[in-house]
């Protein structure tokens, strides 16, 4: 994360390990990478649980990101984020990337619950969520993105194939 916020792009890929695009290097990406790093300056134990690379193929096609958004609160709650590259949405990744993070939270004694937070306006993530059992809570609003729509499902409700 420390690269992509300096801008190196090469050098981030050669630590991930697969070749990173320009879609990491974004403003609201950056924006992200540091809300993260300060976040795990803090604890350093919410590592595991930070943003990963959305990777697919064998060839390692990195499409996007996804991951949680800290360890479980106290209430055993994970909220979940997940971005598709533009060129590659509308091909069911950002359904895949659900899938994973609902399997992971799933395997984690700790998880009771896993949590979305959705702009009203972003219907392509509202449909993403559909058929998931994710009920709306409740909504809320965040400096970054404004208004949500506050949705959860229980942890160990298994997701569809």
């Amino acid at each position: 994360m420390s690269a992509l916020l300096d801008g190196d792009l090469s050098g981030a890929s050669r630590m991930a390990g697969v070749s990173l695009t320009e879609y990491f290097l974004t403003d609201r990406a950056r924006w992200l990478w540091q809300f993260r790093l300060d976040q795990m300056a803090a604890d350093r134990g919410r590592a595991r649980w930070m943003v990963r690379q959305a990777v697919v193929g064998e060839d390692g096609l990195v499409v996007g990101h996804a991951g949680f958004h800290g360890p479980p609160d106290d209430a055993g709650m994970v909220e979940i984020g997940y971005s598709v590259a533009p060129d590659f949405r509308r091909q069911g990744y950002a359904r895949s990337a659900l899938i994973e993070l609902l399997r992971r939270a799933a395997a984690e004694i700790a998880v009771t619950t896993v949590r979305a937070t959705i702009s009203p306006d972003n219907v392509a993530s509202l449909a993403t969520i559909w058929g998931f059992g994710f009920v709306e809570v409740g909504e809320q609003w965040d400096e970054e993105d404004g208004l949500e729509l506050v949705f959860e499902v229980p942890a160990r409700r298994m997701p569809p194939a």
